[in-house]
């Protein structure tokens, strides 16, 4: 093994002990490495970083700066250690945060997004994307975070489901309605009978009896998304899956604020149950939808007008 690979299996391994995933980034570093290896080069320098990052030459500056991204971490680790190796300045393909406008789905579109797995080959995929998509939309789980429910994830006795190492390695249990007790006891008990020996522990899984995967999630409702008929509202606004997560917590706001309850000392409930790892990121919700914008201010305006 070359003294990068290593060095890379390191890296890995510390910001990993950090609460760092980096599944992407392992794979793009790897392929980084392998870049070095076609160039004969055993360092990392501005250069061979550009070279590689600009691959293909068509890709979009927000792909351009990912990947350099990923390169930047590992070649501040690698320049700590031996300063041979260059770190490509942060102005070079600099990472600039765009959020695209979510997606807020209906209760309407998300029973013809469930209506159209129907579609779908082989009645236990139907039944797994049926299930997979109404558990988003009830939980607002993260797609990831479903994929890796277990079985024994599935508290079906008490209700609760238990997420586990989520961002940052945290966990957390989110209790459920009795209606989706019974649709997930109704999915386990189809897929056990469809699959009576999966080769996974993971609750929701493929006709092979595997763990779904992510890619495959992500083009199955995009299939989906076309039977439902969803189309973009706009080229910054459309119809993606994690946008089912974004529309659970608007619409949580938006009862809260219809039932005329104090929103402000519910946001730290609604961060924890969604798994935020900083509540600003659950506060952004608050900008996601007009309506929600408008009621936040006739609140505002209200306990103004009493006060004075």
């Amino acid at each position: 093994m070359s003294p990068l690979r290593q060095s890379l299996i390191d890296y890995l391994k510390i910001r990993r002990a950090l609460g760092y995933k980096l599944e992407r980034a392992e794979k793009l570093l790897g392929q980084y490495l392998d870049h070095l290896d076609r160039l004969g080069e055993e360092r990392v320098t501005v250069e061979n970083a550009t070279s590689w990052v600009t691959l293909p030459a068509a890709g979009s500056g927000h792909w351009w700066a990912f990947r350099m991204s990923a390169v930047r971490g590992f070649a501040s680790y690698l320049h700590a250690l031996d300063p041979v190796h260059e770190v490509p300045p942060a102005d070079l393909f600099p990472n600039r945060v765009y959020r695209a406008v979510p997606y807020l789905y209906s209760e309407e579109e998300i029973l013809a997004l469930m209506t159209a797995t129907s579609s779908l080959q082989l009645p236990l995929r139907q039944a797994t994307y049926r299930t997979l998509i109404g558990l988003l939309w009830v939980t607002g789980m993260r797609v990831g975070e479903a994929i890796r429910l277990d079985r024994g994830d599935v508290d079906l006795k008490h209700g609760v489901l238990t997420v586990r190492q989520s961002k940052f390695g945290k966990t957390r249990e989110l209790p459920l309605h009795t209606t989706t007790v019974n649709a997930l006891r109704a999915y386990l008990r189809l897929r056990d009978r469809l699959c009576s020996q999966p080769i996974t522990d993971a609750a929701l899984i493929s006709p092979a009896g595997t763990r779904l995967i992510y890619g495959n999630v992500d083009s199955t409702f995009r299939q989906l998304r076309s039977q439902a008929g969803l189309r973009s509202r706009s080229a910054s606004c459309r119809p993606r899956i994690h946008d089912v997560r974004h529309s659970f917590a608007v619409c949580t706001l938006l009862n809260w604020y219809r039932a005329g309850v104090d929103v402000q000392p519910r946001l730290p409930l609604l961060s924890t149950y969604l798994g935020h790892v900083h509540p600003k990121d659950t506060y952004w919700y608050l900008q996601a939808a007009p309506e929600l914008l408008q009621l936040a201010a006739d609140r505002l305006q209200r306990s103004q007008g009493g006060a004075s």
